[in-house]
This record gives structure tokens, sequence and C-alpha cells, in this order.
């Protein structure tokens, strides 16, 4: 009898310690993510490289390794949403900053909506960068 009750003793001891685990591992919520333009403003013309950075705003750290899965660059900002142009994402460069080609036909705010999937979070990051194309 008493080896039964050090035995539920111990199981209710590990299953507390289970549930309370989780608990004291701080971890980043979708939130706390966000992307930064590098430059605010970029040339007109065909071509031009837009370099954003993701970031973890609590920590100030750049996050490598985010799977874009949405690009979208319009003249939003002026109206012209109708405006869009094709984004094509160019590869390497640091970890945590994500390049970005695209022709930019006539000087003005541009609008990038960047959509991403952090590793090992759940949820999607979202940002609407204004970028300025001049002349």
């Amino acid at each position: 009898m008493k080896s039964f009750n050090t035995t539920r003793a111990v199981s209710a001891a590990l299953i507390g310690m289970a549930m309370l685990g989780p608990i004291g591992t701080a971890r980043a919520e979708i939130k706390d993510y966000e992307f930064q333009l590098v430059d605010q403003t970029v040339q007109a013309g065909a071509d031009k490289i837009i370099t954003v950075r993701l970031v973890n705003k609590k920590t100030g750290k750049p996050v490598p390794d985010a799977v874009i899965f949405a690009t979208r660059l319009d003249m939003a900002p002026d109206d012209m949403q109708e405006m869009a142009t094709k984004v094509t994402a160019v590869p390497g460069g640091e970890p945590g900053l994500y390049k970005f080609k695209a022709t930019l036909g006539m000087a003005g705010r541009w609008q990038l909506s960047l959509g991403a999937k952090v590793q090992g979070e759940t949820g999607a990051v979202e940002n609407k960068l204004v970028v300025t194309a001049q002349k």
C-alpha cells in the first residue's frame, strides 16, 4: 500500500512539472516580428532592389530563414492600387535580410506588402511598407 502511494505521489509531481515546464519558457509571439525597410528610397526604373530586414521587436535581432509566401508591390499610398508590378525574391545576402527585385515604373510612393512564416512560430508576419521611388 505504501509503495502505491509513493508511485502516485511521484506521478503527480512529474505531471505537475510537465505542465509548468512550458510556462517558464519565454517564447516570442508572431506579433513580436516585423519587416523594416533598409532604405526608405530607391531609384525609379527597371530591376531595382528593395531590401527589408525581418526583426524580433523584443530582442532587436534579425530573423533568418523566414519563408516569404506573399509579396505585392503597388502604388496604393498614392491612391493607385491598380498600378502594381511584379516582385521577385533575390537569393543570398545576410541572415535576416530579404531582397526583392522589381520594376518601379514611375516616381512616387510604392507599398510593399509582405507575408512570411517564421520558423517555429504559429501564424504569419504581415507588413505593409512604403518605399519612395525617385527619378
